[in-house]
């Protein structure tokens, strides 16, 4: 048994000048997303769940990963990374969360980029059109935060009432001229600034 897909959408953005500033690098954000037929949509409250994870997510995340990183041109191009869920309105959010929210379906994203970080998310209910947030982190560390970044994307037509939209998110940096240091830093600095006070 598999997730029914009635599309696959790519999209992908290149950022080569923030704040009038132009980069030598430019950083590119690739969303993919799948819009599946919501498996308990229509059913009423459905106490367990784990069926349908079990039977699908594995196959979905497996698919997902494929197409994303040969969007981006490989994973070791990727260094921030996301995932995110929409579900339409005949759903609850426990059934975007119950698609990303398991390792059936997020170990392949991060076995293939080899990653350290958890994966970044969003999970909310919308309609066709309704605007998808894919937050990313650093793969390996996620107090780095010149890595946290959002590809924002839409679907015209998804999710309709009895779908969920599902997205990976990937970047092959972080956001450019990123200024604003990292939390390793800042412990530094407030360990300073508190042994400074005494």
């Amino acid at each position: 048994m598999s997730f029914e897909i009635r599309k696959i959408v790519t999209y992908s953005e290149e950022t080569r000048i923030e704040g009038f500033k132009a980069t030598d690098k430019p950083v590119t954000m690739v969303g993919l997303a799948v819009v599946i037929k919501n498996p308990w949509a229509g059913r009423g409250f459905v106490d367990d769940l784990k069926p349908e994870i079990r039977a699908n997510c594995s196959e979905l995340g497996e698919l997902m990963v494929e197409r994303l990183v040969a969007a981006i041109g490989g994973a070791d191009k990727i260094e921030a990374y996301g995932k995110a869920a929409v579900v339409g309105a005949d759903g609850e959010i426990e059934h975007a969360s119950a698609v990303i929210h398991t390792l059936r379906f997020g170990n392949h994203y991060r076995e293939a980029v080899q990653a350290k970080s958890y994966l970044s998310f969003t999970n909310k209910r919308g309609g066709p059109g309704t605007s998808i947030q894919i937050p990313m982190m650093q793969k390996d560390d996620e107090g780095q935060r010149s890595h946290y970044i959002t590809l924002e994307m839409q679907i015209e037509d998804a999710p309709r009432a009895d779908e969920i939209v599902v997205v990976l998110g990937a970047a092959d940096g972080g956001r450019l001229h990123p200024r604003i240091g990292n939390r390793y830093i800042d412990l530094e600095e407030l360990a300073a600034e508190k042994a400074n006070a005494q």
